[in-house]
């Protein structure tokens, strides 16, 4: 019985054991390969072409917030909306209106950072 089931799972296990050892051999090849000059320019941070600031505790505009809010909405809007197209010829007219309500919701809350200008960027 143990020599049927190692014989049904064989190809998962040399899957899996290949690409352990392929992901572990990159891992130190790049090690061993890469070039090791820091540079100041190199290891300085990175804030999006600003030099870097001396404090790190120091306030954002609440636009950056507003728009991940935005990116976080549509894309679960888009999660959602995949597996309910797939699905709508069996989930009949109750689905329908269910994904009705909630894309109703997204769109209150898009019209709402919309007046609270999220999108007006300067």
């Amino acid at each position: 019985m143990l020599i049927d089931l190692l014989k049904d799972y064989f190809p998962i296990i040399l899957f899996l054991v290949i690409a352990f050892a392929l992901s572990c051999g990159f891992i130190i090849l790049n090690y061993l390969l890469s070039p090791k000059n820091p540079d100041p320019e190199k290891l300085s941070s990175y804030e999006c072409g600003f030099e870097p600031f001396t404090d790190s505790r120091i306030e954002f505009d609440v636009r950056f917030y507003l728009v991940a809010i935005l990116f976080i909405i549509f894309d679960l809007e888009i999660a959602f909306l995949f597996p309910w197209a797939i699905s709508l010829g069996k989930i009949g007219f109750l689905g329908f209106i269910s994904m009705m309500i909630f894309l109703f919701i997204l769109t209150i809350g898009f019209i709402y950072e919309w007046k609270k200008g999220a999108l007006d960027w300067e």
